[in-house]
């Protein structure tokens, strides 16, 4: 018989020893993963989508957007709404108001017809930009006319809106780079007006906001 053909012998303890250092010899090659390394930790983009998870919507700001923010409004009209709306400047507080109590309300001067436009910045905050309509003879400040000029132009891209307090108007900044669009929610319009108005809604002429204004309390 071929010596070179033998195959080892499993009772022979040199031959064992040689085979079992052989085999720590590979494992000792094979790289254990670091249980700590951040690239097997991150988690992609699109993580919570994989799971089916759904942000719910709690807070809705209204307010004018600050002049840091880059802002787009809703494409949809159907996420604009023109309404009146009660508007106390000191305090920096929009109430909506019920159609049945507008014509008890009709001569306060804090009593303004504005529409209300769906808005988001680019970190994904989600508000409600109020902006007044011009008045019964059809005029507007070039406050509210630039303003609501840059909401509009804010329907497919992004801009930037900052005070030019010379000018007595706002300045309207468009983005250069070709940023993505918003992510939208497909939070129903109504719903987003219940968030956002959920305090400031006036429904009876008992409410304490009117009874301030008339010196009652």
């Amino acid at each position: 018989m071929d010596k070179s053909s033998k195959t080892p012998d499993a009772t022979d303890p040199a031959e064992c020893n040689a085979a079992a250092d052989s085999s720590g010899a590979k494992a000792d090659t094979i790289a254990t993963p670091d249980p700590f390394d951040p690239a097997r930790l991150r988690i992609s983009p699109d993580f919570a989508a994989g799971l089916g998870v759904k942000k719910a919507t709690l807070t809705v700001p209204v307010r004018k957007p600050s002049k840091e923010w880059w802002v787009q409004t809703h494409p949809e009209d159907s996420y604009r709404l023109q309404t009146a709306v009660l508007e106390l400047k000191e305090e920096r507080e929009v109430y909506l108001v019920a159609p049945e109590l507008r014509p008890e309300l009709a001569t306060e001067s804090t009593f303004v017809p504005k529409i209300l436009f769906t808005a988001m910045t680019r970190q994904g905050v989600l508000f409600l930009w109020p902006i007044r309509l011009p008045g019964p003879d059809g005029k507007l400040d070039e406050w509210n006319r630039s303003a609501l000029e840059a909401a509009t132009m804010a329907s497919d891209r992004w801009v930037r809106v900052a005070a030019n307090m010379h000018l007595g108007a706002y300045e309207v900044f468009t983005a250069s780079a070709d940023l993505p669009d918003p992510d939208w929610p497909d939070t129903p319009f109504s719903e987003l007006l219940r968030v956002a108005f959920r305090d400031h809604y006036i429904e009876s002429l008992d409410h304490p906001v009117l009874k301030r204004l008339r010196g009652e309390m």
